[in-house]
């Protein structure tokens, strides 16, 4: 008897997000591909230079002709696994689907940290909150107009 195992990735669903989470996950979309690029940019945490790689490892990925960068890139995987996963009214958070992808992730991570927020990141983060306040404007009450509080 044959068996098979079935795989499903779950999919953010925008059409069923009310708009405070819709607006979350526009900027965590942004926060995560500005990590992206920092991380193919062979940046660090701190948007500088990241650490070189150990001289075994390096000589083994520029045989396979990825380079000897810590682009964290060798086969791709973990860095396309990597996505906003959960949304709520005021945050979002990033993370890998699967198993493989997450215990990469973990031992990358003890090696130096890469999911965090640089401060180039986090000004593109503060960007993108900026850019979706500002598409807010015109839907937001004004308490003024309510009779609420005025200072």
């Amino acid at each position: 008897m044959a068996s098979v195992r079935v795989y499903v990735k779950k999919q953010i669903r925008l059409d069923r997000m009310n708009f405070r989470q819709q607006s979350m996950f526009k900027i965590g979309t942004v926060g995560v591909a500005s990590v992206k690029s920092r991380l193919a940019a062979v940046q660090g945490p701190g948007d500088s230079s990241a650490k070189p790689l150990t001289k075994r490892y390096a000589i083994q990925k520029t045989k396979m002709g990825k380079g000897n960068r810590r682009n964290l890139m060798l086969t791709g995987s973990m860095l396309a696994n990597f996505q906003v996963r959960t949304v709520s009214e005021n945050s979002a958070k990033a993370s890998n689907s699967t198993r493989k992808d997450r215990l990469k992730a973990w031992i990358n991570q003890k090696i130096e940290p890469w999911v965090v927020f640089s401060p180039k990141n986090k000004a593109a983060a503060a960007a993108a909150a900026r850019q979706v306040l500002e598409e807010m404007k015109p839907r937001l009450l004004l308490e003024r107009t309510l009779g609420g509080k005025q200072q």
